[in-house]
């Protein structure tokens, strides 16, 4: 038995390069973008034979803890269906041990797995080069690659069984989205460390920690002996993390083998998006009809586009002024902090007549409130996480990223707690939808211009202690970076719950109004 599920897996795999032309030019294009990736990595790998053995470790600790982290993450940002189901073999009436054990040596024959490899021996190889036995090289790499095997089998079991009627592609989005706001800043933090012929002691201590974890141990045991430390933790420890994902592993197999595959659900097959993603509730819905428009409607998309462009524009006069470069990079961050907690100010009224839905099915004030601002905290939180870090690198004093983070915090949720009174006190008329976004209709009196300055200056004036810490800091006083944070958190959310609970209480209050705004505009 065990020797027919490896022949079907081999079939499986070489059934992937059959079908159309396109797709196999696609299939044939993707190997080779692997294969080359895959050769580039080795090669990486190999030129390290002659580096130090501080370095050598925190490069394949750190690289190999990511492509741990990878095979875990994987099944959930993939939305292909497990070809190794179990529950496919549920009709042979196999003991559920014997077919757990099966298919985790099936799950060593991937495309993944043969890079995983590749790289693992690489690194036993120049582990060898530096003087370890090659019998622990040998056992480093087949931990190494059995940890990420089990671990992809467990997580795709757990995906099978949670999430299968939940898979999208915005669902995909929201773990790419997640992941892009851990790697980057990460990336931009390791790219500012000053090397100087040696590691740097944060990544030391980054290393060490990784050592001792699941993601980390395994890669990290060959390069303890080659210190002279002590491995038999990290031994231990990966050793336990193999122990435990194979339990796990067959533990899902009788499960997965004692329940039936849940049906695709009727509103998924009938492709509503992010409709199918959002939680069944009011706020869910709202927050779902928002993404569409915000993602779809040029009018958002425009404004999205316009935010950071306008912050970077306010660099050259500074620079022209005068100002030292280091204090002009900390400049356009702030200010898209600023407009992306601003932008939702008038979101109600780019609805149109479509906020008939929300008065006429009864919604609750706050279901309202808190839906729309969804789509702007899903793209203002990624690209804050991201241009925070990138800002204080440009800068070149790490001690300052608190005090930024609590200055964008501090702006971009006051901001919104602004905006979510702002949209219902004061709406004022915009382009139609389907219309330019560059055509403004005309208006009566300055309502527009009042709601938009009270809400910008505002925003400016509740963060003002945060601004007050975070300049002492860059002028004075580096301790008052952490000030800076902490006030900035608690203004923040302070002023955002405040916001959404009188906007929820005036929206409610003036449904009749709000309704006659729609039609009248």
């Amino acid at each position: 038995m065990a020797a027919h599920v490896l022949q079907l897996r081999f079939a499986l795999l070489i059934g992937a390069l059959r079908g159309d032309v396109a797709h196999v030019a696609r299939m044939v294009l993707g190997l080779l973008v692997l294969i080359a990736a895959t050769a580039a990595g080795c090669w990486g790998l190999l030129t390290m034979r002659d580096a130090p053995t501080d370095a050598l470790l925190a490069v394949t600790v750190l690289g190999g803890a990511a492509l741990t982290l990878g095979f875990a993450l994987a099944p959930l940002m993939v939305g292909a269906t497990d070809p190794l189901d179990p529950r496919r073999f549920t009709v042979l009436g196999l003991p559920s041990g014997t077919l757990a054990a099966t298919l985790a040596v099936a799950g060593f024959i991937s495309v993944p797995t043969a890079v995983l490899t590749a790289l693992a021996i690489c690194v036993a190889v120049v582990w060898a080069e530096h003087g370890v036995d090659v019998p622990v090289v040998v056992v480093g790499a087949i931990l190494a690659v059995t940890t990420c095997v089990l671990l992809a089998r467990v997580c795709m079991a757990l995906t099978a069984l949670f999430l299968r009627e939940r898979r999208s592609r915005e669902l995909s989005g929201l773990f790419v989205l997640a992941l892009l706001v851990v790697v980057v800043p990460v990336g931009v933090f390791f790219a500012s460390l000053e090397w100087r012929g040696r590691v740097p002691s944060q990544l030391e201590q980054a290393v060490d920690a990784l050592a001792l974890t699941p993601f980390g141990a395994a890669w990290a045991f060959p390069g303890r002996i080659a210190q002279g430390e002590d491995a038999v933790l990290s031994l231990a420890i990966a050793l336990g993390t193999i122990v435990v994902l194979g339990a796990l592993w067959f533990l899902l197999v009788r499960r997965l083998m004692s329940t039936t595959e849940r049906p695709v659900s009727t509103r998924e097959r009938g492709g509503l998006g992010w409709f199918a993603v959002a939680p069944g509730t009011p706020s869910g819905a709202v927050a779902a009809r928002s993404l569409v428009y915000w993602l779809r409607d040029r009018r958002y998309i425009v404004n999205i586009v316009v935010i950071p462009v306008a912050a970077v524009l306010t660099t050259v006069p500074l620079l022209v002024a005068g100002v030292p470069p280091e204090i002009v990079a900390l400049v356009p961050v702030p200010l898209v902090a600023l407009f992306l907690g601003w932008l939702p100010h008038n979101d109600l009224a780019f609805d149109s007549t479509a906020v008939w839905m929300h008065i006429a099915s009864g919604i609750r004030g706050a279901s309202d409130r808190i839906g729309r601002l969804v789509p702007v905290v899903l793209i203002g939180v990624p690209l804050l996480a991201i241009a925070v870090p990138v800002a204080v690198s440009l800068h070149g004093r790490w001690a300052l990223l608190p005090a930024m983070a609590g200055i964008c915090v501090s702006l971009f949720l006051t901001g919104l707690g602004l905006s979510s009174i702002s949209s219902v006190v004061s709406p004022y008329a915009v382009s139609r939808p389907g219309e330019s976004p560059f055509q403004q209709p005309q208006r009566v009196g300055a309502g527009g211009a009042i709601s938009q300055g009270v809400v910008m200056l505002g925003a400016i004036v509740l963060s003002a202690p945060p601004l007050w810490w975070g300049w002492i800091a860059l002028t004075k006083d580096i301790g008052a970076a952490t000030m800076a944070l902490w006030a900035g958190l608690a203004i923040g959310l302070v002023v955002l719950v405040a916001g959404v609970a009188i906007g929820s209480a005036v929206f409610e209050r003036r449904t009749g109004r709000l309704m006659e705004f729609a039609e009248s505009t």
